[in-house]
């Protein structure tokens, strides 16, 4: 099959295949000519690195995992991966949390400026006087 049609029939681009190969995700024939030839099962490979994308895994987490789905078996590191992973996404969605409060908190000064956040409101201070 070639790339053209194992694109549309995932449902993703060319550009991301050629980028599952480069990470080693996926594997192609070439045919003399120079063109990929995949086999009927890529595009069901294909959907499965998707639907571990969507998961938030990153391409050498899922290159970890393929052989334990080529194989039908899992073994206790690839749970510790998995479980490691999670851990990651649970940190990045706290700091993203965070992040969003700390805006919330800079929203309302804008809208609401007081002398304490805005230096611009301040009084301004007294000139100094001669000593004379």
């Amino acid at each position: 099959m070639r790339i053209g049609e194992v694109a549309e029939r995932a449902g993703v681009s060319t550009r991301a295949l050629r980028y599952y190969e480069e990470q080693g995700l996926l594997e192609s024939d070439r045919t003399s000519s120079g063109q990929r030839s995949y086999a009927e099962a890529a595009v069901e490979r294909v959907q499965l690195i998707q639907q571990f994308f969507t998961a938030g895994l990153p391409s050498r987490t899922i290159l970890q995992l393929l052989p334990c789905v080529d194989s039908g078996t899992s073994s206790p590191e690839v749970f510790a991966v998995l479980e490691a992973e999670r851990r990651r996404i649970t940190t990045a969605m706290a700091d993203l949390s965070a992040a969003r409060d700390a805006l919330d908190r800079m929203v309302e000064i804008a809208r609401h400026p007081t002398p304490e956040h805005c230096p611009a409101l301040r009084e301004p201070a007294e000139p100094a006087r001669d000593a004379a």
